[in-house]
């Protein structure tokens, strides 16, 4: 089963609409990150509390810098989603273990899967 050309549109439109929720998440969190470099002037005013302020700054500060290494490499997989549509149109949407077709469904949810 082959996608029709407008299933394929419809891809690309998906695909480029993740490309920019991610890639906006991304430039949000490494301005977040940059400001708070900046801001680490030594201020007293900056400075937590207590202890448990703290704790719970770095716990933030680690839950966003795995969640943008996560989302850096959807970025990558994305990216090669619209590699293999551009230029391997066939490719794009089959399994990669079992060369079956990839439910319309699922692509619609997660349109760089390479996987049923």
């Amino acid at each position: 089963m082959a996608f029709t050309k407008a299933q394929l549109e419809h891809f690309r439109v998906r695909l480029l609409e993740e490309r920019e929720r991610v890639t906006r998440d991304l430039a949000r969190y490494h301005a977040q990150t940059s400001r708070s470099l900046r801001d680490e002037s030594g201020e007293l005013s900056s400075a937590p509390v207590h202890l448990a302020d703290l704790g719970t700054d770095t716990e933030d500060q680690e839950l966003d810098a795995s969640n943008a290494a996560r989302q850096t490499l959807e970025l990558e997989e994305i990216d090669a989603a619209l590699e293999r549509l551009y230029h391997r149109p066939d490719e794009y949407g089959r399994c990669e273990k079992t060369g079956e077709p990839i439910a319309y469904e699922r692509l619609d949810l997660i349109p760089w899967a390479r996987t049923c």
